[in-house]
């Protein structure tokens, strides 16, 4: 199977979740009006139709450096591109090396807009210091599927996975009905299920600074809350490795918990 085959099929799954339409033989951009329509309504509460969710690890002897470049220069830079709505980063709660971050989007178009790509193709000097550091790089450019509640709070639980072929549909439904209940039960704030796509662009000068190409997450689910506890308890219970097969989820999933370290918005750094 070619690479345009693949991204073909990718794109077609992806446009039959979303409602969009696959035009001609190619691989076509979903319209945006009629994905506007459908994914946003009165309940979504992430800042747009499409988030860039990262995962990787760095080093304890870059923390205080990168943590400082992040928020002081790379944040605001993220949030003078137009589209880019909200920037977050979470620490790893068991003092390891984890980081996870996301973009919170206008459309998904904006992953692939002029001011965007000029930024991925001139990094700064300080961020072409620390880009090599970036480690184990997860980084999914995303559809926001379903979203409820608060985006912010200071835990996120965090699971990757990928559906069952051919239950992709019936996941989708299983997650709405759990993300709806989810938001609004004492100590969680909220809940996000994002899917991947990846944009058709070249690769970028910050990608190849990193040394690695970076990998994906097919579908990702973000919970946050206020209470630790009860985070924590979904992944033993409701958003367990077992509880989502049942759904119709692969196995071999990837579970991760965080803690608030800085979220920003265009107002708070311009």
């Amino acid at each position: 199977m070619t690479m345009r085959t693949t991204l073909n099929v990718q794109y077609k799954h992806t446009a039959q979740l979303l409602g969009g339409r696959v035009r001609g033989d190619r691989i076509a951009r979903l319209d945006s009006t009629r994905t506007r329509h459908e994914l946003r309504s009165s309940t979504m509460s992430l800042f747009g139709n499409a988030a860039l969710a990262m995962w990787w690890n760095m080093a304890p002897d870059m923390r205080e450096d990168f943590e400082h470049w992040h928020s002081h220069e790379h944040f605001p830079e993220r949030l003078g591109i137009p589209g880019f709505h909200r920037s977050s980063r979470w620490s790893c709660v068991n003092g390891g090396e984890g980081i996870f971050v996301m973009y919170e989007l206008e459309s998904f178009g904006v992953l692939s807009s002029p001011s965007y790509l000029e930024r991925l193709n001139a990094p700064t000097p300080w961020s072409i210091k620390l880009m090599p550091h970036h480690r184990n790089m997860v980084r999914s450019q995303s559809h926001v599927l379903e979203s409820r509640g608060g985006g912010v709070a200071r835990n996120a639980l965090t699971i990757r996975f990928s559906p069952k072929r051919e239950r992709e549909a019936e996941l989708r439904q299983s997650l709405k009905a759990l993300i709806e209940e989810l938001s609004v039960r004492p100590g969680i704030t909220g809940a996000h299920l994002l899917i991947h796509e990846t944009p058709l662009i070249a690769q970028t000068t910050e990608q190849k600074i990193r040394g690695t190409a970076d990998e994906v997450a097919d579908w990702a689910l973000v919970v946050c809350g206020y209470d630790t506890d009860a985070v924590q308890a979904l992944n033993s219970f409701e958003l367990s490795e077992s509880s989502l097969v049942s759904l119709g989820a692969q196995p071999d999933q990837k579970s991760d918990f965080y803690s608030l370290s800085y979220s920003a918005i265009p107002t708070d750094v311009y």
